[in-house]
C-alpha cells in the first residue's frame, strides 16, 4: 500500500528528507520517529502528493504520487499537526463540506458524520462553533475528517496530541481497529508508549536519513543486543556450580538469583531450567528483563549524535 525507493526532497541548500526507502502492506501500522525536524513531516507530504520529491519515488495505495496526484489525496485520509479546522462552522458543517470534497452522496454524508461524531464523543457539541473548541476536542474533529471518506490509507502526525488520557486511549482503539480492516497506517509520534503498543514496524529517522527500522523485536535486538534474563530464587542458593549452556553468557550474581543475557532464549532457558532443577534449585521465576522502545531510541540518537562528532 505504501512503497517509497530513495524518496528525497531538498529545499535550496536544505536536504530533508534524503533517501527514504519504506515498504508498508495492507493492515500494517508504521511509525515513524525522530526529532521536530527531523524529516517526518516532509516525508508525510510527498506520501500525501502535497509535495513532489526531488527524486526517488513513491507510490500509495498503487498511485505514483507525482503521476497520479489526485488518486493518491483521494485514497488517504491525513492528520497533520495544522489541522486546517474552519473555526466559525460547527463540527456538522465542516464534517459535510469534507464529505463533499470527496464526493460523497448526502445520505453517505450525513450517515459518516453522525457515525464519527458519536464515536469521538462530539454529538452534544456538533452544533457549536470549532473556535469555542478544546484542543483535545479539535485533535478529534481532525481526526474524525481524516477518516470521513473511510480511506485505505492513514496518516497521522502525532494523533493524540492535546488528548486526555481518555480521549487518547479512544482513539488508540479506533487506530488498532482501523487497522484490522487491512487498512494502512503510517503514524509520526513522539509518543514511544503509544507507539509500542500499536506499531508493526518503525522507522527512527535522523537529519532526513532512516537510520534503523524493523519490528519493535528486531529493533530490540540489533540495538542493544541479546536479551536479559533474571533468575530468583526462593531462598539464598550457592550458584557457583551452574553451568551455562552455550549461547548463555553470565552477567552477575547475588545470594538468591543470577542474571544472564541468551542469545536464543527458545532453546537455551529449558536448558538452564534443566540444570537448576537437577542440582536442586528452588527456582522461583525466570523473568526477561524489560527492554522499552525509548532505550532503542536514546541509544540510536546519542550513536547519531555521537557519528556526527567524530566526523
Amino acid at each position: 500500500m505504501i512503497e517509497t525507493y530513495e524518496l528525497t526532497k531538498q529545499f535550496n541548500d536544505f536536504l530533508a528528507v534524503d533517501s527514504v526507502n519504506l515498504s508498508v502492506g495492507a493492515g500494517h501500522i508504521l511509525a515513524i520517529l525522530g526529532q521536530n525536524g527531523a524529516g517526518k513531516t516532509t516525508t508525510v507530504r510527498m506520501l500525501t502528493a502535497l509535495l513532489n520529491p526531488t527524486r526517488g519515488w513513491a507510490r500509495v495505495a498503487g498511485y505514483d504520487v507525482v503521476k497520479n496526484g489526485h488518486d493518491v489525496r483521494s485514497a488517504v485520509g491525513v492528520l497533520t499537526e495544522q489541522h486546517g479546522l474552519y473555526m466559525r462552522m460547527t463540527a456538522v458543517e465542516y464534517l459535510d463540506f469534507f464529505g463533499q470534497v470527496y464526493s460523497l452522496t448526502a445520505s453517505a454524508r450525513k450517515l459518516r458524520s453522525d457515525h464519527l461524531l458519536e464515536y469521538f464523543g462530539l454529538t452534544e457539541a456538533s452544533h457549536r462553533r470549532i473556535g469555542e473548541y478544546s484542543k483535545g476536542m479539535r485533535q478529534k474533529l481532525a481526526l474524525a475528517r481524516a477518516m470521513m471518506h473511510d480511506p485505505g490509507v492513514l496518516l497521522l502526525d502525532e494523533p493524540t496530541s492535546a488528548m486526555d488520557p481518555e480521549s487518547a486511549r479512544l482513539v488508540r482503539d479506533e487506530i488498532a481497529r482501523l487497522k484490522s480492516f487491512q487498512r494502512t497506517i503510517v503514524i509520526c509520534s513522539h509518543n514511544l508508549t503509544e507507539v509500542e503498543a500499536l506499531a508493526d514496524q518503525i522507522a527512527i529517522i535522523y537529519r532526513g536519513r532512516i537510520l534503523i527500522q524493523g519490528t519493535l523485536e528486531e529493533l530490540k535486538k540489533t540495538v542493544l543486543g541479546a536479551p536479559e534474563y533474571e533468575i530468583k530464587f526462593s531462598f539464598d542458593w550457592d550458584s557457583n556450580g551452574v553451568e551455562l549452556p552455550k549461547g548463555v553468557e553470565f552477567l552477575s550474581r547475588t545470594a538468591d538469583g543470577l542474571k544472564v543475557r541468551v542469545e536464543n532464549p527458545q532453546e537455551a532457558n529449558p536448558q538452564i531450567l534443566k540444570h537448576l532443577f537437577a542440582k536442586s534449585a528452588s527456582v522461583m521465576a525466570l523473568q526477561e528483563e524489560p527492554r522499552t522502545l525509548e532505550q532503542v531510541y536514546l541509544k540510536i540518537m546519542a550513536q547519531a549524535k555521537g557519528s556526527e562528532n567524530v566526523e
